[in-house]
């Protein structure tokens, strides 16, 4: 037996109903029984382990706040403590490979925070907040993820330009001692791309991002001696059949590092009168499979498949290698399993209200 821990919204203002954090306690048939929701401050909607998967770290969506849980013997969260992120709306966080620290992105604040991990797995306040200009005064480049590199030294931040800051990927040496943190590098994106997360490649020679507003994949090369960032293709993760409305979202390397799945949506949080205005609101609500080409790490032979629902804001791939897709505003998880050089849906689903986030333990 094994647990899950679903991270939801919890707020009007996202048309959101989730209650807390959630644990399910999953057998070994696979079937999820929900044994606790852990309540807390609003929109727990990024969760985070610590490298040790004994504590476990909470991003207060729309807020400012990171809060951090022990993990207790029956899979239950105890209340720690809560930090200032250093920024308004925290939308992502990674612990450092020697899990002394906790960097932490915040979208509205344009910034990362490197937090101290205390020996009892609590939070202290921030040595560090790196912040992400924009080309004017007052500008800001909006922080959407800060991912590690698969050395834990460099730290990879995709910003969003939003009208007042930069399109870009910013490259981060990482002080795994002190926490601190050291610009490198930076490519441009492509204006309105708004980037949003990212993976590596199993061999850390290749960067895969998703940008949110053109709906669009960009592939990298990555240096990881000296942190640098070359862009060499650009795909859409849209057929060029489809002609609707679309926001990219989740990115996700498959299990064996021949894939990478990409995740399409739009706004999140349909209001109640959504169903009237399904042309205007509703993405694609797929979710694209790009095979990775072994020798350039470029990628090919796209295939698609329907998320099972609506906004699948979140992916990421359970124990067993399937791909679980988070559908926000349908309540719901769906479960892909890999098939030929797509995805198979199991036909499993998991009730779950306005889920965000899912990590296992």
């Amino acid at each position: 037996m094994y647990y899950a821990y679903v991270g939801c919204r919890t707020t009007a203002r996202r048309y959101a109903h989730g209650k807390g954090i959630s644990v399910y306690a999953i057998d070994d048939q696979g079937s999820w029984k929900l044994e606790d929701i852990t309540r807390t401050l609003d929109n727990p909607a990024w969760l985070v382990f610590d490298r040790n998967k004994a504590h476990l770290y909470a991003v207060h969506g729309d807020a400012h706040e990171v809060s951090a849980f022990k993990v207790l013997a029956d899979g239950k969260l105890e209340y720690l403590n809560t930090v200032d992120a250093q920024g308004k709306n925290p939308v992502y966080a990674v612990p450092s490979f020697n899990n002394r620290f906790l960097f932490v992105a915040t979208l509205q604040g344009g910034a990362v925070a490197s937090l101290p991990i205390r020996g009892d797995g609590s939070l202290g306040e921030a040595v560090q907040v790196e912040h992400f200009e924009g080309p004017g005064e007052g500008g800001v480049s909006h922080a959407h993820a800060c991912v590690l590199d698969r050395t834990g030294n460099f730290l990879l931040v995709p910003t969003q330009a939003r009208g007042v800051g930069y399109d870009r990927v910013w490259v981060l040496k990482v002080d795994q001692e002190t926490g601190r943190l050291t610009r490198i590098s930076f490519t441009e994106a492509r204006k309105y791309d708004e980037p949003r997360h990212l993976v590596f490649s199993r061999d850390n020679r290749h960067v895969y991002l998703v940008n949110e507003k053109t709906s669009t994949l960009r592939v990298f090369d990555f240096d990881d001696q000296k942190g640098i960032l070359t862009p060499k293709q650009v795909v859409p993760t849209l057929q060029d059949t489809y002609v609707g409305p679309n926001m990219a979202s989740a990115i996700v390397l498959s299990g064996d590092g021949s894939h990478v799945y990409v995740s399409n949506r739009i706004k999140e949080g349909i209001p109640p009168e959504g169903e009237g205005y399904a042309g205007t609101f509703r993405g694609q609500e797929s979710v694209a499979i790009y095979a990775i080409d072994p020798q350039t790490g470029m990628l090919k032979d796209p295939e698609w498949v329907n998320c099972g629902g609506f906004t699948p804001r979140f992916m990421t791939l359970c124990p067993d290698g399937n791909l679980l897709v988070a559908n926000m505003d349908s309540d719901t998880l769906k479960f892909f399993a890999p098939a030929g050089n797509g995805l198979e849906a199991t036909g499993q689903t998991v009730q779950t209200e306005s889920p965000c986030t899912v990590v296992f333990r």
